[in-house]
């Protein structure tokens, strides 16, 4: 006879995923890593869990690919197949919480890019109820931007940025649509939670470190370039790579992306603000 199961809607960008295993020490890992993203709302999708003995495993190993109508998840800590059609899935993975973040991840990676969206390395935050990103590569800021942040900003996330659209209203074109930044519970070197709120997004900043606090414009060209080299996505797909290039077009088309560079000192705060406010005339301060 079989076992009692136990279940637990995840809800993380507004898209909630209900997450089921006969194995309650696991289940109460899940609960306990996303504490605060926990919903009563009827799940979108669900993804059933199989417990697997340890494993090691990294980012590098990690293979998404399409078998037929279903995609195929694998790394050695965790195997996962998912069906966009019936919204459902299995996992057979370790019992620990980095392989339930990277099964999450690569899930939510699939699901944004058919929905205008995607996940990004970056840190944000909320600044005057308006959301800022910070991408860029390995060591070029994320963290310190949010650990230097003033009491006033709210943190969404250090490390995996969660951006989709507004729902498209007829007549609009997706270029102008508004983009909202959600927070997230996949931490970073802050190992910090991100809040779980959002806030359209008012601006896309790549970080660069310097001796002094500097807004310089970028061409749309450079910065769709640098939008999908930090874009996280696994999947062996051309086409949905195709739809990816075109989101992030239509991103850099609807707000201000900026090259920042900044000395890691709580003013390059002000210089956000001061952006938020007028993008154009932020330019001018940050430089002057």
């Amino acid at each position: 006879m079989p076992g009692p199961r136990y279940e637990a809607c995840v809800e993380i960008g507004g898209i909630p995923i209900s997450l089921s295993t006969s194995d309650q020490g696991f289940h109460k890992l899940l609960l306990r890593r996303y504490a605060d993203f926990i919903s009563q709302t009827p799940a979108e999708f669900e993804l059933e869990f199989e417990i697997i003995a340890p494993r090691p495993a990294t980012d590098d190993d990690v293979r998404v690919r399409r078998n037929g109508a279903e995609w195929l998840l694998e790394r050695g800590d965790f195997s996962a197949r998912w069906d966009p059609r019936t919204g459902t899935g299995l996992v057979r993975q370790n019992a620990n919480p980095y392989s339930l973040d990277s099964v999450l991840r690569i899930l939510h990676s699939l699901i944004l890019a058919k929905r205008g969206g995607f996940l990004l390395h970056a840190a944000s935050a909320i600044c005057d109820g308006r959301a800022f990103l910070f991408s860029g590569v390995s060591g070029a800021g994320k963290t310190t931007m949010t650990r230097i942040a003033t009491d006033d900003v709210t943190l969404l996330t250090d490390e995996i940025s969660y951006v989709r659209p507004d729902s498209i209203q007829p007549g609009r074109r997706a270029e102008n649509s508004v983009y909202r930044a959600f927070g997230t519970p996949f931490a970073g070197e802050l190992a910090k939670a991100g809040e779980n709120t959002s806030a359209p997004i008012a601006g896309l900043f790549f970080l660069e470190k310097g001796p002094k606090n500097r807004i310089d414009d970028l061409s749309s060209s450079e910065a769709v370039q640098r939008l999908m080299r930090n874009i996280l996505f696994f999947a062996e797909d051309p086409n949905l790579v195709e739809e990816l290039l075109a989101t992030a077009c239509a991103f850099v088309a609807s707000l201000p992306s900026r090259r920042l560079t900044f000395y890691p000192d709580r003013q390059v705060w002000d210089e956000v603000r001061r952006f938020g406010r007028d993008p154009e005339r932020a330019c001018f301060y940050a430089l002057g």
